[in-house]
């Protein structure tokens, strides 16, 4: 019985799901973060490109 009633009381397990928890919010707010900067980025490096390819042809 006392090894249930400490069983009962333990919450090491419970904290380790709670940070574990904390840790896979963060890295979905950092994918979808990351993938939208991402797509940004990418439409920004194919304007330079478009743009100095427009510049080498008048050259």
């Amino acid at each position: 019985m006392t090894f249930l009633h400490a069983l009962g009381r333990d919450e090491r397990g419970a904290t380790a799901i709670e940070y574990g928890l904390i840790v896979a919010l963060i890295a979905v707010a950092a994918i979808v973060s990351l993938q939208a900067l991402g797509n940004e980025l990418s439409t920004t490096m194919n304007k330079v490109g478009t743009t100095m390819s427009a510049g080498n042809a008048a050259a």
